[in-house]
């Protein structure tokens, strides 16, 4: 029987426990892989799980711990790792069947982080195909369901994660975030989710290293979790030419003062159809930062839906450069819809593709004269709650009467503007009990004044008590 309570500690207190000889590593691992044996065929948030490897690791960790040698910052905490994530010996699928059989030989920099700091990786979660989709289902691995209600989408691409780390399987996930795909499931699955600057944790499983809206980063229960999360994996390397050459410490517990911070608010970035319950969660948040001392205003940012339109076209061109092989020979097993933006990437001539940089950068200068009088912007995450299985992106992009936009996420433009830290918090629930998450977004680099804010939101509001009831 699963010790649910011991599945919803929070991972800064499990390391803490673990380091005070309060808890077995060997426990919490046993722990962990029952509550994934009880929910996986629920929910389908793994597609690889190590029982055995993971014990004897935890095994490992709990003589360590006894003998007193020095301990990492994660040792003995069971992590997920996403399958589009090289890990070295284990078969990474990118949810393909053209990667159906790929072991890779070598793990990613993330990944040999959080084991150098004592993590041990349960299994790999699942992912829609190439991460294109905020819906994760794949030709290989079918659909990935919401811990809140299996009806619904944890969100994509992180989906396999997100839904994990809510269900209590793992404390902690690492995700990677090109639209969203962190901050989607962290809205959909009451989490917290970061997409930290560009460069912050660097990116190394791309076959380029220009790549500028790429982001790794974590799925967790609390932001002193996601700040744990970020102080193993980040800091500079050499091989990722766009790392950050500094190692930002980020505050456990975080800090939660924004007394006299100056924040913008949008409710839908100038253009899209917003559900009623997500701006009133929006407009509660705002509410109660004003009464910790924050002034929060609202802004227009003069955005429009050509910023979507170009984002979709960037992702074409870099599903097929970055994953695809013998695209013509694979085509006819491949999610349809992945075709299909390969095929609108495939249709762009180099002069189009260099004017999307024309068009970044008036999105840029927009949102930087937003920045010139505020600290940072809150907006939504999503523009509703989870939508039910079964559907795509591509649904929530038809062209409707009333002049607005009708997309799902409201995080891509923010990979656009790459450099940005953007952070989802959970903001309330729905009136059917799904999560609602709100964006924060943060100046350049300024990655610990969006943790700041998500801190006082925690305080004020907070959210851990929630849990699905699966």
């Amino acid at each position: 029987m699963t010790d649910l309570d011991l599945a919803y500690t929070p991972a800064v207190d499990l390391v803490r426990l673990i380091r005070q000889k309060s808890l077995s590593p060997v426990d919490l691992m046993e722990n962990c892989l029952a509550r994934i044996e009880e929910l996986n065929p629920k929910l389908n948030c793994f597609c690889f799980v190590f029982p055995d490897e993971a014990l004897a690791l935890a095994r490992e960790a709990e003589e360590k711990a006894v003998s007193g040698a020095a301990l990492g910052p994660m040792h003995g905490l069971p992590v997920a790792i996403k399958d589009v994530t090289p890990t070295a010996g284990k078969t990474t699928t990118l949810g393909s069947k053209m990667y159906e059989h790929w072991v890779p030989e070598e793990d990613a920099l993330i990944v040999r982080r959080l084991v150098r700091a004592g993590a041990i990786m349960v299994g790999k979660t699942t992912t829609p195909e190439f991460a294109f989709d905020g819906f994760t289902a794949s030709p290989l691995w079918g659909i990935t369901r919401n811990p809140w209600n299996t009806e619904r989408t944890p969100g994509g691409s992180s989906g396999g994660s997100g839904a994990a780390v809510a269900a209590g399987c793992v404390p902690l996930a690492e995700g990677t975030d090109l639209g969203g795909s962190v901050r989607i499931p962290a809205s959909f699955c009451g989490l917290v989710g970061l997409k930290p600057s560009l460069g912050r944790i660097p990116m190394d499983i791309l076959p380029t290293v220009f790549d500028t809206i790429s982001h790794f980063g974590p799925l967790a229960r609390s932001v002193a979790d996601a700040a744990l999360f970020m102080n193993v994996t980040g800091g500079p390397c050499e091989r990722d030419m766009l790392s950050l050459p500094d190692t930002l410490e980020f505050p456990i517990p975080p800090e939660f003062d924004v007394r006299g911070m100056r924040l913008a608010l949008s409710s839908d970035l100038g253009y899209y159809a917003i559900d009623d319950e997500v701006e009133q969660c929006l407009r509660a948040t705002a509410e109660a930062l004003r009464e910790a001392g924050a002034r929060v205003e609202e802004v227009e940012l003069g955005w429009s839906r050509e910023i979507n339109d170009a984002w979709f076209d960037q992702w074409g061109v870099y599903l097929d450069v970055c994953f695809t092989r013998d695209f013509d020979e694979w085509r006819d097993r491949m999610d349809p819809e992945v075709v299909s933006l390969i095929e609108r990437g495939r249709s762009l001539d180099a002069v189009t593709f260099k004017r999307m940089e024309v068009l970044r950068t008036r999105q840029w200068h927009r949102l930087c004269d937003v920045f010139e009088r505020f600290d940072a912007l809150l907006c939504p995450t999503m523009s509703m709650p989870a939508p039910r299985v079964g559907q795509s992106d591509s649904d929530f992009q038809q062209d409707r009467d009333d002049g607005r936009f009708h997309g799902l996420d409201m995080t891509c433009p923010f990979n656009f503007v790459a450099q940005c830290p953007a952070l989802s918090v959970p903001a309330g629930l729905s009136r059917e009990g799904l999560p609602i998450g709100v964006q924060i977004v943060g100046h350049r680099f300024d990655d610990l004044g969006v943790m700041r804010v998500a801190g006082a939101l925690e305080r004020i509001r907070p959210w851990a008590q929630r849990r699905p009831r699966i």
